[in-house]
């Protein structure tokens, strides 16, 4: 296996993108401070790939409208992924593996608030026997959030300790969209939205675009690199049955099974894909996270959740952590489909 880093990381979050602007003006800008930070530029990179859907954008193809982004001379590779862009770094993990590509720029982007979210993603629900019934995003978590609550498993009362967490450590992330220093009994406090779901339990629909940049152990380019490699030690990721009634969703053995291949023993912090106070809860005993490991020290996606980049978002900021020295073994984890269906777990240190 070959060793790579990640060397880049740039992001934009916002609750409502100002006017409409195209997938092409949300990148151009983060790719510039790829540029800046790693002291590359484009033709450094070998391999770029994408993570986006058409169902979100609202137009055919809009992945390949963003590759304007990129410039069309001289000529890149390029894939794409219909899923969060963690997934999309996966593809470009494996692409270095096999020694056709030595550095790769993956970047993601979403305009949730172009719909109603929460209806969109009942696309991804079985279309024979769920999607007819359209159950949203938010009702099915809080489905989930009920068996829990009902088997005895995490109480409002925990749920209420997340969301209160993250905001307060939040408050300092300028791309955070819910933050600032609060309370469990202010926590507890908001109205119900789904119940037993509050408001602050699920993450605000949220714009937003993202890029990341790795690199292998031997590519020239390292040379010439201004910033701090983080150096991933372990990546894998699993699924599990689409069907809700086919799995344990207190549970996430797609998540465990991620976590064991990947190496997350002994990761002194972690950036959890957790939309929903409750799925924390399930991910930190999934992964055997203690006490003693820092849990989305950015805020996590309760802060701020944009389609399609928010898992990558938070293998970015775990590598942020590790390479400011703040981190010596950190974890991320990324999820897609309903309920914790599919995982994806990174970890990654220092040299």
């Amino acid at each position: 296996m070959r060793d790579v880093a990640i060397v880049g990381f740039s992001q934009r979050q916002e609750k409502v993108f100002d006017g409409s602007p195209t997938c092409v003006e949300q990148l151009v800008p983060m790719f510039a401070d790829i540029w800046e930070e790693t002291g590359w530029t484009k033709s450094d990179i070998d391999f770029w790939c994408s993570g986006s859907s058409d169902y979100l954008a609202g137009r055919g193809f809009s992945f390949v409208a963003a590759v304007d982004a990129i410039g069309a001379l001289p000529p890149v590779m390029e894939s794409h992924v219909e899923m969060d862009a963690a997934w999309a770094l996966y593809e470009a993990w494996i692409k270095i593996q096999t020694g056709h590509v030595d550095t790769a720029l993956v970047y993601g982007f979403g305009k949730s608030s172009a719909g109603t979210l929460r209806r969109t993603m009942t696309l991804q629900l079985d279309p024979y026997t769920v999607t007819p019934l359209w159950p949203d995003a938010v009702s099915i978590a809080g489905m989930q959030a009920r068996l829990g609550l009902e088997k005895g498993l995490w109480t409002e009362q925990q749920m209420a300790e997340v969301v209160a967490r993250s905001m307060t450590d939040a408050a300092d992330n300028e791309w955070a969209i819910r933050k600032g220093a609060t309370t469990v009994d202010v926590a507890l406090s908001q109205p119900m939205y789904a119940d037993p779901l509050r408001r602050w339990d699920c993450a605000p629909v949220s714009d937003g675009a993202s890029a990341l940049v790795i690199a292998a152990a031997d590519s020239p380019a390292l040379e010439r690199l201004k910033s701090t490699p983080a150096w991933i030690t372990g990546f894998e990721h699993r699924i599990e049955p689409i069907s809700l009634t086919a799995r344990d969703l207190t549970t996430s053995e797609g998540t465990a099974a991620a976590g064991a291949a990947a190496g997350a023993d002994g990761v002194d912090l972690a950036e959890l894909h957790a939309p929903f106070s409750h799925q924390e809860l399930i991910l930190r005993k999934a992964l055997g996270l203690g006490d003693d490991v820092r849990i989305n020290p950015s805020g996590g996606a309760l802060t701020a959740n944009p389609m399609f980049t928010a898992g990558l978002n938070r293998i970015g900021e775990a590598a942020s952590e590790v390479q400011a020295g703040r981190s010596k073994k950190a974890l991320a984890h990324a999820t897609s489909g309903p309920a914790l269906q599919q995982n994806l777990v990174l970890t990654m240190e220092a040299r």
